[in-house]
């Protein structure tokens, strides 16, 4: 069923039906948009294993009627474990705050069938080639359309992006991960806290690490972290004797991850840019500011920046937009910068292996509630 609403004669093209692309079309199009999302791919469907959630998110979960459908499958776990060569370290449950571990898969259809509802149109097999910041793009059948509003939300090998010629700086950690979703296996795992997040570090004699996060009942997200330059622990399929090793109270669910299908190392990586707008064409996810994975926020901060772009995008005039644009970018990202610094921090340091690193600073973009009409006036308090 489609929600019906009032038109308001704008039209926006999104490239990238990621979690991004879709938090942006729907808010678009609950404004009274029209809009059309391109996805490359032949089908519609998330790539990736479990995902963690936090009040930021939550809370454009909530303003754009996803929330329902992302809880009912999903947890929040009692407390977020951290281990170093298996001693417990710390325990952290965040005060309270509204968090939340799913699987990616299970995040990407409560979205998809949101968007749809909301009367987003999805062409699959249309990848957008370049964009115009006076209004349009290209697809890559050589077809242009035009449009008030462009959204890159095409990744971190964002076509829109390199195609304006947006300045930007990357730079590669020296880990990275692959990431399984898993069975949870609990009656082979025997007696503990398995229902926690568990970040499991080996510092010595090498750096392994093993993150653990219950994503419902019956499915369990592990990524296993190793230096890019390890041979032997970047190899897939998984080396399971020096896992299962290193972490053997983790050899059920490592078994299985063993014999997981298209296994893949991922290294981590950042993308900064001067700007995240030009003209009528804004980035939003990993196009704009792709971030290490060391605070679990890098979907967190795409999601509210797609929906504070949708809002901001909205509330300007026709002839305004591009300026809204350049003013939402000025607002948002500097919060956005900040966590992506602390993760690279963190990813360089491997400074979450003491535990206890969830601080209020750390926490600051996860705290943050993008909905609210006055976050920004707040934030000048604060500071």
């Amino acid at each position: 069923m489609t929600t019906t609403v009032e038109k308001n004669g704008r039209h926006a093209e999104i490239a990238g039906a990621g979690f991004a692309g879709l938090t942006a079309a729907t808010a678009l199009a609950q404004r009274g948009w029209t809009v059309r999302v391109h996805e490359k791919g032949a089908e519609l469907r998330e790539q990736g294993a479990g995902i963690v959630l936090w009040h930021n998110s939550l809370k454009v979960l909530k303003a754009i009627d996803a929330y329902d459908r992302v809880m009912a499958d999903s947890m929040t776990p009692p407390w977020y474990e951290t281990r170093r060569q298996h001693v417990s370290v710390s325990h952290e449950d965040f005060g309270g705050m509204p968090w939340r571990t799913m699987t990616r898969p299970h995040l990407h259809k409560a979205l998809l069938e949101t968007a749809l509802r909301s009367g987003v149109e999805i062409h699959t097999g249309s990848e957008v080639v370049a964009a115009d910041p006076r209004g349009g793009i290209t697809l890559a059948s050589g077809e242009v359309l035009t449009a008030d509003l462009v959204v890159g939300a095409d990744g971190v090998r964002s076509r829109v992006r390199d195609s304006v010629g947006f300045e930007q700086e990357r730079w590669k950690s020296r880990d990275g991960i692959f990431r399984f979703l898993v069975p949870r296996s609990r009656a082979e795992l025997g007696e503990g806290e398995w229902d926690n997040v568990i970040d499991f570090w080996n510092l010595e004699p090498r750096y392994l690490r093993v993150l653990y996060v219950p994503c419902n009942e019956r499915e369990l997200y592990i990524a296993l972290g190793a230096p890019r330059a390890d041979e032997q622990a970047t190899r897939a399929p998984i080396d399971l004797d020096l896992w299962t090793g290193t972490f053997p109270e983790l050899a059920p669910v490592l078994r299985h991850a063993h014999v997981s299908p298209d296994p893949r190392y991922y290294g981590y990586q950042t993308t900064l840019l001067e700007e995240w707008s030009r003209g009528v064409v804004g980035l939003v996810g990993d196009a704009a500011h792709a971030m290490c994975p060391a605070l679990a926020q890098g979907a967190g901060c795409a999601m509210a920046n797609a929906y504070t772009l949708a809002v901001a995008a909205t509330e300007a005039d026709r002839d305004g937009i591009a300026e809204a644009l350049h003013a939402w970018q000025r607002w948002e990202r500097p919060i956005t910068d900040r966590c992506q610094r602390r993760s690279a921090d963190f990813a360089a340091s491997r400074g979450m292996a003491r535990g206890d690193q969830f601080t209020l600073e750390a926490l600051e973009t996860a705290l943050y509630d993008p909905t609210n009409p006055n976050r920004h006036a707040l934030a000048l308090v604060r500071d």
